[in-house]
């Protein structure tokens, strides 16, 4: 059985969040991000990325997503001037294994914009403890009711993953990313 715990640390004049997670031979712990975490984050995206859509998207696409979301220009970006913020999961070895981010897209709305773990470490509810990470997180964002929603590709198994933990298809779409390109996508949501 999974032992879970939870702790603050002030570190600088900014707080960072992390998770604990037992399991079994492996802690895994979550801590916010910063841009100094963000080849860390690419790490997994590497590979993630994908093995999530090898079956789905073409390798085209692929590369220009991954490109598109994952540069370290894109990143910066997102993180200084878009408002994400990222989370990343470690085993004990300081190995990232996974990451979440959100942001903010209305006063009662938030966006989780990518949640990965690497496929070796699915299973272990990583994903889960990711999950209720970014819901942490919204809440100490804005303590009052609020929705959270994701897209998730309409092919994307993933889509189970996010039924169990509670969020519920709310429309869907089909959005131009440039290039030629289009994500075709459920938007699923939670009130929290």
């Amino acid at each position: 059985m999974a032992r879970h715990s939870g702790f603050r640390e002030a570190i600088s004049e900014k707080t960072v969040i992390f998770t604990a997670v037992d399991y079994s031979n492996e802690m895994i712990s979550i801590g916010k991000a910063s841009t100094e975490d963000i080849e860390a984050i690419q790490s997994v995206a590497e590979i993630a990325f994908p093995a999530t859509y090898a079956e789905i998207l073409s390798p085209g696409q692929q590369a220009y997503m991954m490109e598109w979301m994952y540069s370290e220009t894109s990143l910066r970006r997102q993180m200084l001037d878009e408002g994400h913020i990222y989370y990343i999961a470690r085993a004990e070895s300081s190995v990232p294994v996974g990451y979440v981010s959100i942001q903010r897209q209305g006063s009662d709305l938030f966006h989780l914009q990518k949640i990965y773990v690497l496929p070796e470490w699915q299973g272990k509810q990583i994903g889960r403890r990711l999950f209720e990470q970014a819901i942490r997180a919204v809440k100490e964002l804005h303590p009052a009711p609020c929705t959270v929603e994701l897209n998730v590709n309409r092919s994307n198994p993933a889509r189970g993953f996010y039924e169990r933990i509670g969020m519920r298809v709310v429309r869907e779409g089909d959005f131009p990313i440039g290039g030629g390109y289009y994500m075709n996508d459920y938007i699923m949501g939670i009130e929290v």
